[in-house]
């Protein structure tokens, strides 16, 4: 038997730093490494303390405990709760990313969650989120038991505390609204997934994020002490995805079935009790403790349950104490430095503006009692116009529904298809052997090495030549579009098969007017550094993919009869954009996105993960653009657009 190739990378922190490298949640790791001040010759910044904290069954977590030399008077805590590490020493310099939030002072205290490196008891990705009706997750739990060990064995703490951390991380904070300790005060949930099977790391509304989970589930749960890269012995994993053919093929030629939940994930293709029972932010019905939402408009990896918590908290919320902020952000990129969403410069640094006017006043009115309490419910970095904007509601009062219509000649239009449309449709043969690549040949492992986490702003021109891509484009635009709150796509399709995708794509395309490239700094790009220019760039703003087999249950998947046309509704989040005047708006439309998602055969099979090699064939699709199936995009138009 084959064995399992792995490349072993430490839970090293950066730094060392509380967050940890380029993973799933990788903490605050999609974030670039924090760049740290030049280290200083002066008396160290933080005392170091590691203990073992007990939980209420016995089981005891490895806890690190950084206390500010200098403090003067009780200090709040603020716990990040995290399966990647924790520093093994202070820091030498105080890690950029806490830069804001040191300034105010708290004494930060990380912890390894169960089965985790030092931390006892047993780990799995699948036990960690299920729910406990009434009782929360395991993570609830142990959030509450630590949180009540800290205020009464730190010395020096003022009885409040604060969490936050990204992805995983901030699932450990988020799960912790389903039963927060007292001295529990303000949370910060950023990029946390809130339902496996419906969007976030694994699936994209049922369609398995083939490339992500594996590599992911290999991330966990390959050592309990480390946090293990996959060894691909082929650089473009386009290539090796393709190579390995039907998804049985992953563990009967590569895992060998060594790891748990990828075998959970292959054994449960439908959203059975499996994946219900781990939904876990369906138990959250109101503002348990006051929570910032924090969301990536571009993340690569969370994009939807920042969301999905954010709108469960709002169904009881007097107090106005649940809050959510967006910005231009891949996965983590808040706690790095972002000036520049694909080649577009956006005129400041948004992530440090973020953690100064946001996150830090936030945390300095529930933990130190300074300040103002937010006088908004959500704040967004628009792009487009690239302000900050700030809402008493979210979506904005303003904001109406707008129809934008596809044609068959290949326009984008307000006005819907006329009488002289009548059948007008367009279609593409869509062949699961030659799939679309999600982002441009070859593409690296998703870690570590750090190119994955902006795919989803990348200029789209690499795919809207392919004749198995449709494009619709508008005329340019006379005057500038804004769309702020959720946007979704409305297609009439069919397919010559029994199973099938759709993945819909808005884009905004820049003015291709031959002017100097735009650096993004006012400085020019760094000597050796390759000038981009936006002239022309296709900007994706939202992508999203539906499955046809779960059209009409996710719970119980049906066959699609060949080549009746039916309607796909397509989500495609919350967003804040400007499409400026001259800009052009395209749609793009494809039934492949490789590997990012898995192939659809486009042959129904009980389970696509039990397919057969002849199961995948071409099939042909068509997307209609008549009176009576006039697919359209709705864009929630801010009033006097």
């Amino acid at each position: 038997m084959k064995k399992l190739r792995l490349l072993g990378a430490a839970a090293v922190l950066i730094g060392p730093v509380l967050f940890v490298p380029t993973t799933f949640a990788h903490g605050l790791a999609a974030a670039r490494a924090p760049r740290q001040a030049a280290a200083s010759t002066a008396k160290p910044i933080f005392t170091y303390q590691e203990v073992m904290v007990p939980m209420r069954d016995g089981v005891r977590l490895q806890t690190v405990i950084l206390t500010p030399t200098d403090a003067h008077g009780p200090l709040p805590i603020l716990l990040r709760r995290t399966p990647y590490g924790v520093p093994d020493k202070p820091y030498a310099a105080m890690p950029e990313a806490l830069q804001a939030l040191a300034a105010d002072g708290y004494i930060f205290v990380i912890q390894n969650i169960r089965g985790r490196f030092k931390s006892e008891g047993s780990f799995s990705l699948s036990g960690d989120f299920h729910v406990d009706p009434g009782k929360g997750t395991i993570e609830t739990r142990d959030a509450y038991d630590t949180v009540g060990w800290l205020v009464k064995n730190v010395p020096g703490n003022n009885g409040r505390v604060g969490m936050f951390g990204v992805s995983y991380d901030g699932y450990t904070a988020a799960a912790t609204l389903l039963g927060p300790h007292p001295a529990l005060k303000a949370v910060s949930e950023q990029a946390s997934p809130a339902d496996w099977f419906m969007n976030d790391d694994y699936h994209r509304f049922g369609a398995l994020r083939l490339s992500y989970a594996m590599e992911y589930a290999v991330l966990e749960e390959a050592s309990k002490t480390a946090n293990t890269h996959f060894a691909f012995d082929t650089w473009d994993t386009y290539e090796w995805y393709l190579a390995k053919g039907p998804v049985a093929n992953i563990n009967d030629q590569v895992l060998h079935g060594s790891i748990p939940f990828w075998n959970q994930t292959v054994a449960h293709p439908d959203y059975d009790a499996f994946w219900q029972g781990q939904s876990w932010a369906k138990m959250i019905h109101g503002s348990t403790v006051p929570n910032l939402n924090v969301a990536g408009f571009w993340d690569q990896e969370d994009p939807w349950g920042p969301w999905q918590i954010f709108r469960h908290a709002q169904e009881h919320d007097p107090d106005r104490t649940d809050l959510m902020v967006a910005g231009p952000w891949y996965h983590g990129g808040w706690h790095g430095s972002v000036s520049t969403l694909g080649d577009i410069a956006l005129s400041q640094d948004t992530s440090l503006t973020f953690r100064q006017t946001i996150e830090a006043p936030y945390f300095a009115y529930w933990l130190h009692g300074t300040g103002t309490k937010p006088a908004w419910q959500a704040t967004t970095f628009q792009t487009g116009s690239n302000v900050w904007k700030r809402y008493a509601s979210w979506p904005p009062t303003g904001a109406r529904p707008v129809s934008l219509y596809l044609h068959a000649d290949g326009r984008l239009d307000f006005a819907a298809p006329g009488a002289s449309e009548r059948d007008a449709h367009r279609d593409y043969v869509s062949d699961p052997a030659n799939p679309v690549p999600y982002r441009q040949r070859p593409i690296s492992p998703t870690y570590p090495r750090g190119d994955w986490r902006t795919w989803e702003s990348a200029d789209q021109r690499f795919v809207d030549h392919r004749p198995d891509v449709l494009s619709f484009t508008s005329a340019p635009l006379d005057h500038d579009l804004t769309v702020s709150g959720a946007l979704s796509a409305e297609l009439f399709a069919s397919t010559s098969g029994t199973d099938g995708d759709f993945i819909v794509k808005l884009i905004d395309i820049y003015p291709d007017d031959a002017r100097k490239p735009e650096w993004g700094a006012a400085e020019g790009p760094a000597p050796g550094q390759f000038a981009h220019s936006p002239n022309g760039y296709e900007l994706p703003i939202a992508m999203e993919v539906r499955r046809g087999r779960y059209l009409d249950s996710y719970e119980h998947p049906a066959a699609l009869r060949p080549n009746v046309p039916r309607r796909w509704d397509v989500p495609l989040r919350d967003h804040d954009h400007v499409f400026q005047k001259g800009h052009r708006i395209m749609v793009q439309i494809q039934s492949t996105w490789f590997p990012l998602i898995d192939r659809n055969p486009q042959t129904f099979t009980p389970s696509i993960y039990t397919a057969k090699a002849g199961d995948f064939v071409s099939a042909t699709q068509k997307i209609y653009a008549s009176p009576d199936r006039a697919s359209r995009i709705v864009l929630p138009v801010v009033a006097g657009d």
